[in-house]
């Protein structure tokens, strides 16, 4: 396994990080996410295969973060890496989309039941805001409800940062609590004949909290207050989309959108994201005005028609529980071994670890860099990703590391007397 977490000052880490301060405001400190990890992680990386991530100074780690949810089945896929060469020898940025436009939305379509069709983006932000355009647009309405503390992209109406945005991007947001069902009431009343949209994460996964799945009564209410409104239910699949179930993460609770948008996994890296809809909302997602100079790009389509034919193929949900359920054994019965009580919080496929009174993370933090040392990259205040290259006996495999780096953090800490 790997020997150091820290890159020494005379890393080709350290370089890069040097030159990227001159010429990238705040040098890397903040964008891409890096400033979501420990100090000691590298920030550079220079490739991935399978279930693993190498940095720009050789080192490999097995990778539970794949690319931050983008990365569902492995580094690298044969398949995929196939279409997307074939794609750009032919063209890529044309003057018009590629045929495999027309069968991703067709795709979109038949697998989630929700859907009547299906428009095109690059990221999530796009698609969450798309959304909220629809939902304006289609029912002429202004206020949208969103639960206090979620993120649904880096754009003003929904930035956890606050600089450079004005009271008016979010005049017209109103605020719940994630699976509470009168506040998401109240919300609704207050919002009163104004009311476009309620949107819902496809689970609670605020960075730093404890994940929740939605409730049975919350999701229900979401949607009726939505009907009793004609108002449009939006669920923000950015994060979780094809990781828990092929057609909507909320097909786990048994309501349905409007709305959703989707990025992240849809085409295993490539620079996608797509929003689907029900026939309420064809005309105004036919009317509005949406595009990008990029957005309809053939290779990122390519990969996504033949990453969701894989998905299907693999029963992808069933197969990355399974293995979120052998990670979250491994590591809380090795936490348990070395006197630590450890939890994951959230779907297998999406685990956030937890130490018992860790307020600040910091037990968390202090593995998260002992793993990496023994070549496991994980996170110590974010959900996690596993992708269909997560093997059992790679996950075996990280068990093992992790059992030694809990093994380090228990000598480390300091024994009561």
């Amino acid at each position: 396994m790997n020997d150091a977490a820290a890159a020494p000052n005379t890393s080709q880490d350290s370089r890069l990080r040097e030159r990227a301060a001159r010429v990238i405001p705040g040098g890397m400190w903040g964008h891409q996410r890096a400033s979501a990890v420990p100090a000691g992680y590298p920030q550079f990386f220079a490739g991935g295969d399978g279930a693993t991530v190498r940095d720009v100074d050789g080192r490999d780690y097995i990778d539970f973060m794949c690319s931050w949810g983008p990365i569902i089945l492995g580094h690298r896929h044969p398949e995929v890496d196939a279409v997307v060469r074939a794609q750009m020898e032919a063209g890529d940025c044309l003057n018009g989309p590629t045929e495999h436009a027309v069968r991703l939305a067709e795709t979109l379509v038949r697998m989630i039941p929700h859907a009547d069709w299906a428009l095109m983006q690059k990221n999530g932000s796009d698609a969450m805001t798309t959304c909220v355009t629809l939902a304006r647009a289609g029912t002429g309405r202004r206020k949208i409800l969103v639960a206090s503390g979620a993120y649904h992209g880096a754009v003003p109406w929904s930035s956890p940062s606050l600089l450079g945005v004005t009271a008016e991007d979010r005049a017209h947001l109103l605020h719940y609590t994630y699976n509470d069902a009168e506040s998401l009431a109240a919300a609704a009343e207050a919002a009163g004949g104004d009311l476009a949209g309620i949107i819902v994460s496809a689970f609670r996964h605020d960075v730093g909290t404890p994940q929740e799945m939605p409730t049975a009564a919350f999701a229900t209410t979401a949607r009726a207050l939505c009907d009793a409104a004609g108002a449009a239910l939006i669920v923000d699949d950015v994060r979780a989309g094809f990781r828990l179930n092929l057609g909507g993460s909320w097909e786990e609770v048994g309501v349905r959108p409007d709305l959703a948008g989707y990025s992240k996994a849809i085409a295993n890296g490539q620079p996608l994201a797509a929003v689907t809809g029900n026939d309420r909302f064809r005309p105004a997602a036919a009317d509005a005005f949406f595009t990008g100079s990029f957005w309809y790009s053939g290779a990122p389509m390519a990969a996504a028609v033949k990453v969701l034919d894989i998905l299907e193929r693999e029963n992808a949900p069933a197969r990355l529980q399974a293995a979120g359920a052998r990670f979250a054994e491994g590591f809380v019965a090795a936490g348990a071994r070395h006197g630590l009580e450890v939890s994951l919080s959230g779907p297998p496929a999406m685990p956030e670890m937890h130490f018992a009174d860790d307020r600040d993370h910091a037990l968390a933090e202090t593995f998260c860099l002992e793993a990496l040392r023994r070549g496991v990259y994980l996170h110590h205040r974010h959900n996690m990703f596993l992708s269909l290259a997560h093997s059992d006996a790679v996950v075996d495999r990280a068990v093992d590391a992790m059992d030694d780096a809990f093994a380090a953090l228990a000598r480390s800490r300091p024994t009561s007397t």
